[in-house]
């Protein structure tokens, strides 16, 4: 595996979600003086709408075992050794082969990751109706602050100059036995996209 290859899938582990704040803001006139006036009845409350996502709450539940997943992976290439993980509750075999392959070259070349990595991750496809749930992820990989170290020479090793520090990979879930397992990983399915 060649070290931009190693380099996309450290990627993978995810580091801590996102934050995402929401603020409102009031457009009432603070200077205003109250109305003598009663209030107007108020409006019932609106149903929801037609156009929200019905697919919202599996989307959801796909993201947090991505996530998951992901952490776990984290802790793994922490080490460059899987044991102590939980890896096995969010990843199928193949996943989890792709993973161990990639633990194995670390710990070959005597390299472990260091640092955090970021990530936005959004369910691009959901198909429910299929015999085996299955989603498709993309995630935005930030590698802004990933390092890769040589613990044998107690160094960080420098990225590629070739890799961009923002790029675009793809993964795979199927829902088994009511909850989402990661079934693949392609650190180049957005084939060299940026984000």
């Amino acid at each position: 595996m060649t070290t931009a290859r190693l380099t996309r899938w450290a990627a993978l582990c995810a580091a801590a979600p996102l934050a995402l704040a929401l603020t409102g803001c009031g457009g009432g006139d603070d200077g205003a003086k109250p109305s003598a006036a009663p209030p107007a009845a108020s409006s019932p409350t609106p149903s929801p709408s037609a156009s929200a996502d019905p697919d919202a709450a599996e989307k959801t539940a796909v993201l947090a075992s991505y996530d998951a997943m992901a952490r776990e992976q984290m802790k793994a290439y922490r080490k460059a050794d899987a044991k102590g993980t939980d890896l096995e509750k969010y990843a199928t075999t193949e996943a989890l082969g792709q993973i161990r392959n990639d633990l194995a070259t670390m710990k070959a070349a005597g390299t472990v990751v260091r640092g955090e990595l970021g990530h936005e991750t959004e369910v691009t496809a959901l198909d429910m109706e299929a015999q085996t749930p299955t989603a498709t992820l993309s995630d935005c990989v930030d590698l802004s602050g990933y390092e890769t170290y040589d613990v044998k020479a107690k160094k960080a090793v420098p990225l590629p100059t070739e890799q961009p520090l923002r790029y675009v990979m793809t993964a795979t879930a199927q829902r088994w036995d009511g909850r989402w397992m990661v079934t693949g990983i392609d650190p180049q399915g957005g084939e060299g996209a940026t984000c």
